[in-house]
């Protein structure tokens, strides 16, 4: 009995080595594959001078598309009220700043969306 006790005993020591080695490569493995993961779901580091640029330009970029965006409307309104107290032939020209007038509305609050939120 002691003899079987003491080759099992043996051949488990002589087993181990691989089967920790082994688990370390898995370990490592795994460490290296979240390491990789973790480069594509973290935005890259950015200083505080390029962030205040970039936000700058965009909020540049909403303001100018936001200025358009009133003209617009301001042109749909007038050209709504030339029709209307005036009658003015002018419903395809206010068809088509009004449909440019949502169209840049929808891109103004999805862009404003996309770049701001979360703040």
């Amino acid at each position: 009995m002691s003899r079987l006790l003491q080759i099992s005993a043996a051949l488990l020591c002589l087993l181990m080595p691989p089967l920790t080695i082994q688990a370390e490569t898995v370990n490592s493995a795994v460490q290296q594959g979240q390491d990789v993961m973790r480069g594509f779901t973290e935005p890259p580091p950015l200083d505080k001078q390029d962030l205040d640029a970039e936000t700058k330009q965009k909020r540049q970029i909403l303001f100018l598309m936001g200025s358009v965006l009133l003209i617009s409307v301001f042109t749909t309104v007038g050209l709504g009220i030339a029709m209307a107290l005036y009658n003015r032939p002018v419903f395809v020209a206010h068809m088509v700043f009004a449909g440019i007038s949502a169209t840049l509305a929808l891109i103004h609050a999805i862009v404003a969306m996309v770049w701001f939120y979360p703040f």
